[in-house]
């Protein structure tokens, strides 16, 4: 039986992994790739980068983590998204080479904050508009499924939305890291994937509609209340929206039975393949384990040792 330990593991080494799989072909259109398919860890491309580089999707993730070993402290978390950007900590290789638009001008406003030594704070979802939804909190939002695994619901969705509200602040954008983190928890209880798929569509509509802006589950119903699966590819984008990397993320994760298949098809998409590369790795990773993973891939992969010696620390702060 797996523990919350191999958990840990599995999604930072399952996350990272998609995330290097991808990054060579960010950006690449989905016909591009029907062409010249990735098949396996590649280097150069796009950011020339050497095989086995994760980009900023995991230096967040693993900043995430890294603050959430001393607890909850939502400024302790902007530090380290601002340690990183200004003074490349959880780097691959000592550089950043990747950073989205949205998320870069959240974290000049931290570093503004933290120079006045003013608290920082999440943004505001008042004057957010609909065009501010890229995957940006998305894709560093895992580390918290095993912080939260225990909490009520409400409590969770406030964290949650605390956490994504750093650079991204629209309920759309918190919804969808709320959807996410509910799939992993439950795989944390012990369900499977359809299980935890739906679980997922017995409770996330209700406390939508409750919690949060009704319009907003409007555009999640993909997902909630019909068989993200069953839709055919043509329907699928996986653009750095965050609604697009969601339904691209759980597609991949639903229609395939292993690890490498998983990965692979996402990867393969196209557009914001690192990302979602990344997010469908995570989830992969906690469903499949690190046996399933190419051990070509792991081998390569940037900071692996420092990658287990945060799953283990991190491990070490959760109660089973």
């Amino acid at each position: 039986m797996k523990t919350l330990a191999d958990f840990v593991q599995d999604a930072f080494l399952g996350f990272a992994t998609g995330d290097a799989l991808g990054v060579p072909v960010e950006f690449e259109t989905r016909e591009w790739l029907h062409e010249n398919p990735v098949k396996e860890m590649l280097g150069g491309m796009r950011y020339n980068q050497l095989p086995g580089t994760w980009s900023d999707d995991s230096s967040m993730l693993f900043c995430t983590a890294e603050s959430l070993c001393n607890g909850y402290d939502l400024e302790d978390i902007a530090l380290q998204y601002s340690k990183w950007k200004n003074r490349r900590y959880w780097t691959p290789h000592g550089r950043v080479f990747d950073i989205g638009i949205q998320t870069s001008k959240a974290i000049e406003k931290i570093d503004r904050s933290l120079e006045l030594g003013l608290r920082v704070k999440p943004i505001p979802e008042q004057g957010v508009n609909e065009h501010e939804n890229g995957n940006g909190s998305l894709m560093r939002i895992l580390p918290l499924a095993f912080f939260l695994k225990d909490k009520p619901a409400d409590e969770s969705y406030g964290i949650i939305r605390e956490v994504s509200a750093l650079t991204h602040a629209h309920a759309r954008a918190v919804t969808g890291c709320f959807i996410y983190i509910h799939f992993a928890t439950s795989l944390l209880k012990g369900m499977d994937k359809h299980q935890a798929y739906t679980a997922l569509r017995e409770f996330i509509p209700d406390f939508c509609r409750n919690h949060t802006d009704s319009s907003e589950y409007e555009h999640y119903t993909r997902i909630l209340d019909h068989n993200i699966a069953e839709f055919p590819l043509t329907t699928l984008r996986s653009s750095a929206y965050v609604l697009h990397t969601l339904e691209a993320c759980l597609w991949c994760v639903m229609r395939n039975d292993n690890y490498t298949d998983t990965v692979l098809q996402a990867v393969n998409l196209g557009e914001d393949t690192d990302t979602v590369g990344a997010l469908t790795g995570g989830l992969a990773g906690m469903i499949y384990g690190r046996n399933q993973m190419p051990e070509e891939w792991i081998r390569v992969l940037a900071r692996k040792e420092d990658i287990l010696d945060l799953a283990q620390r991190f491990s070490k702060t959760l109660k089973e």
